[in-house]
């Protein structure tokens, strides 16, 4: 299918689309390498409905399937999009992947990426590559004394910046990016969160710019505080500064006004709330393990806690689900360290048959390499009879102690949990 007719089909870049087409967004990027001063990335509450909320994170072949099921159910689902709940290309392997599995299967449905555009110049190709038609990059500055403002830092790669520094080298990235998708044929999307007193009179500058390199379509976003975040104070824009922020910038692109701030799991059609029904499907295919994955390996110290770092244990605990319970079924030692990567691929090799590892840690290596063969890679510290369980239901397993949790009463407002 033409781009053109992808994006007339686009409920995201078309207002007409937004009423006939359904889009779902499949969560496989937990990951950012930008803090924005107005986001405090969630992933449980699921009345709660913003970017960076998912009740749970996909493996790229569990995305698939998922998209599979969901295309297959409703014909009018013309788009899958990948919106975090982190940033889509500080997880570019799995984006990549997962985009590459759904195009193979569904050549005509249109893809689309979310990225704060920090790592775009790397994987722009690859993008278009992978049959993504579509990308949305977040530009709140082109300037860099008031994108400065904007960012707690930015992390590019082990270097992190704050400040104009960061601000400066975000925009040029943002820049490179934008024009090798458009040179590309990638059709591209503005998003602009706007903040009062500080890029509220900037928009039209952002708009022009990015019009400049080929952008085709704007979405200026009012800011909604969220507590935990560093702008969890400010006051959203009034309707008078929104209109005011979109008319500077409609003089240099078209503006999307009817952006409903969506999830990083949304399903249907924009502005219908998921259903449990929908959530339920989500978990369904979070839960699901690969074919002949039927054990759980467990990293502990003396058999009762999930307490030991992945990369100190020399052995495993093996569990096996028997009847509707757990038990230990067996001891496995992991292979010798000092020899590189070499030790991940020997125990991913080791744990082929488990579809779930539970450790109080592990580096980005090892953790890469073991969700990569098809494991799931839980971080997280507790009872043993207590996380088993879970591991085998699928779904997240977090940490104990966490900044914000949902409550009994959790009207989903915007702000962290009620």
């Amino acid at each position: 299918m033409p781009t053109s007719e992808k994006t007339d089909l686009h409920p995201c870049f078309s207002a007409d689309a937004k009423h006939t087409q359904s889009r779902m967004h499949v969560p496989v990027a937990p990951k950012c390498n930008v803090q924005c001063n107005y986001c405090n990335r969630s992933y449980d509450c699921v009345a709660e409905s913003r970017p960076g909320v998912t009740s749970t994170v996909l493996e790229p072949w569990q995305a698939g399937r998922y998209a599979d099921e969901l295309i297959a159910a409703d014909p009018s689902m013309t788009v899958v999009g990948i919106a975090g709940p982190g940033d889509a290309l500080a997880n570019a392997d799995e984006t990549l992947e997962t985009m590459r599995l759904i195009h193979a299967a569904h050549p005509g449905t249109a893809l689309c990426v979310a990225t704060n555009g920090l790592a775009l110049p790397a994987h722009a190709d690859a993008l278009a590559d992978a049959g993504v038609s579509h990308v949305t990059v977040t530009v709140n500055a082109v300037n860099p004394d008031i994108g400065k403002w904007l960012y707690a830092w930015v992390r590019d790669g082990k270097n992190v910046l704050r400040g104009r520094p960061a601000a400066e080298l975000l925009w040029a990235r943002q820049s490179e990016g934008i024009r090798k998708l458009v040179a590309r044929g990638v059709v591209v999307k503005i998003n602009t969160i706007v903040v009062p007193g500080i890029n509220d009179a900037h928009t039209g500058a952002v708009a022009e710019a990015c019009a400049a390199l080929g952008a085709t379509i704007h979405n200026c976003m009012a800011l909604v505080p969220v507590a935990g975040a560093e702008f969890a104070d400010v006051p959203p824009p009034s309707p008078a500064e929104m209109a005011s922020a979109r008319s500077a910038a409609a003089a240099h692109l078209p503006q999307m006004e009817h952006c409903a701030r969506c999830r990083a799991d949304a399903v249907g059609r924009i502005g219908a709330p998921m259903g449990p029904a929908q959530f339920t499907v989500l978990e369904r295919h979070a839960a699901a393990a690969k074919p002949g994955r039927t054990l759980v390996a467990v990293a502990s110290q003396e058999g009762f806690f999930v307490n030991r770092h992945l990369g100190e244990a020399d052995e495993l605990l093996i569990f096996a689900e028997e009847g509707g319970s757990f038990r230990q079924v067996g001891v496995r030692r992991t292979p010798e360290a000092g020899t590189g990567s070499a030790r991940w691929h020997d125990l991913a090799d080791l744990l082929s048959d488990c579809r779930a590892v539970l450790v109080s840690g592990i580096g980005p290596m090892p953790s890469d390499i073991l969700r990569a063969s098809g494991l799931r890679v839980f971080e997280t510290e507790g009872l043993v009879a207590d996380l088993v369980p879970k591991a085998f239901a699928g779904g997240e397993i977090r940490r104990m102690s966490k900044p914000f949790k949902c409550g009994d009463g959790c009207g989903g407002n915007a702000k962290g949990c009620a």
